[in-house]
């Protein structure tokens, strides 16, 4: 009998023929061969924490949890070599043992090193990236069994470090790490004006620079986050504020409040305004995965793009313009981030300085008429969405908006001529 699968968000449910938990990429390598034999597809899945459908599949379905350890240390450049399935949640305190850090991270911790790789997961910085950015080799399982090694040297290597899953079976990831390092993080309230007034200043001059808007309000949290000289001591939050903070009113009290809004929708504009004026400062220093990671046990949907940064003032003001019609009422914070851009082909990130706006909508209510009304607002900005998040464009949209799409997709085709490892979002993205 096929089993059921269904991601985080709870926005995708498929029926897998088979659920395998393969320790090795030996064991990887036989079950590819023998999906392709029987002519059906493969997919590997980390954490199912992407929103869209990338790794869904009716037929094998791989659950990497096995294959979770570091398997290789060099100490004179700082490299670490992993398995894939290893999450994040797992790596990073054991890079602190080791004195080292990941440069940049996202704001949760769950998803599987090649989940995160592959859908082009990223933080914010003004001269930082994503996290594959960091990436140096992988070892993939082609559609034909085949292991491939692709390093700096290869010249897939543009290609391999955002795959979307589309040219294999990652099995071993290979991280450019950086000594471990403190973070001293300071968090305020601020009116959205103000922001949007200094945001050159406030991304330029901070190592990593974020902010929340509260829709149907001028009302915002931001986030400044900024190494701290050697030596300094760890001053992290209290037990009783972060229990306060990060997990009853992020958490508990947010859960409790979004079930009542979801059949009260009214009332979200006031509770909007009540809970982003209850905010208060806080400074605190810490190792730097501490401060990036934050505990999110609220589920949602999430649709997230990446625009020009100087587009951002224009974004925002046309989201409020929607607001302001009436369509819809939102309780969830819109979160807006920056980064640096890269050289990676299918990373968000390629080639261009990016501001990321996302939005989200709580798990109990519908998000199809906002996440349409953002997308409508984002693509008119040149936006390009981040490969695990809600969004309902084609290869169409993505040859005009990757100058390496192309590339990508002759490779496919050579590493991946059966299909083995496609599903409907692969054939809608990628042609």
């Amino acid at each position: 009998m096929a089993e059921t699968w269904h991601n985080w968000g709870r926005s995708v449910e498929t029926h897998p023929e088979r659920v395998a938990h393969p320790a090795s990429t030996a064991e990887v390598s036989a079950l590819v061969r023998e999906a392709a034999a029987a002519g059906i597809t493969i997919k590997a899945v980390g954490a199912s924490h992407s929103f869209t459908a990338i790794a869904a599949t009716d037929g094998i379905l791989l659950k990497l949890d096995r294959m979770n350890e570091i398997i290789g240390h060099d100490t004179a450049t700082s490299r670490v070599r992993v398995q894939a399935g290893i999450s994040l949640h797992e790596l990073n305190p054991q890079l602190n043992a080791m004195g080292l850090a990941l440069p940049n991270l996202g704001d949760v911790d769950p998803q599987s090193v090649a989940g995160a790789v592959s859908t082009g997961t990223h933080g914010t910085g003004d001269k930082l990236h994503g996290i594959s950015k960091t990436v140096v080799a992988v070892q993939l399982v082609t559609g034909d069994g085949e292991v491939l090694e692709i390093d700096e040297s290869h010249a897939w290597f543009g290609a391999s470090r955002v795959t979307l899953g589309a040219l294999g079976i990652i099995t071993e990831v290979t991280l450019q790490c950086v000594p471990a390092f403190l973070l001293h993080a300071r968090e305020e309230p601020m009116a959205l004006p103000e922001a949007l007034d200094r945001i050159d200043t406030l991304v330029g001059d901070n190592d990593h620079f974020e902010f929340y808007w509260f829709p149907h309000t001028e009302k915002a949290l931001i986030k400044r986050n900024n190494r701290v000289p050697e030596g300094t001591e760890r001053k992290p939050v209290g037990r009783f504020r972060h229990w306060l903070d990060d997990e009853f009113l992020s958490n508990t009290a947010f859960e409790g409040i979004n079930r009542v809004v979801a059949r009260k929708r009214s009332w979200i504009p006031r509770v909007n305004n009540i809970a982003a004026s209850m905010l208060s400062a806080r400074e605190y220093v810490d190792d730097s995965y501490n401060v990036f990671v934050s505990p999110r046990t609220v589920r949602f949907r999430e649709s997230e793009f990446a625009m020009p940064r100087e587009a951002l003032p224009d974004v925002l003001g046309e989201l409020k313009t929607w607001f302001d019609a009436g369509h819809e009422r939102i309780s969830f914070p819109i979160e807006v981030r920056f980064t640096a851009a890269d050289d990676v082909w299918m990373s968000t990130g390629h080639e261009r300085d990016n501001v990321y706006v996302a939005v989200h909508q709580y798990v109990r209510s519908d998000y199809q008429q906002y996440f349409a009304a953002a997308q409508d607002i984002f693509t008119a900005y040149e936006g390009r969405p981040h490969w695990g998040k809600i969004h309902t464009l084609d290869s169409s949209y993505f040859a005009q908006r990757y100058a390496k799409f192309n590339d990508f997709v002759a490779i496919r085709d050579q590493l991946d001529p059966q299909r083995t490892f496609s599903n409907d979002y692969l054939d809608r993205v990628l042609g």
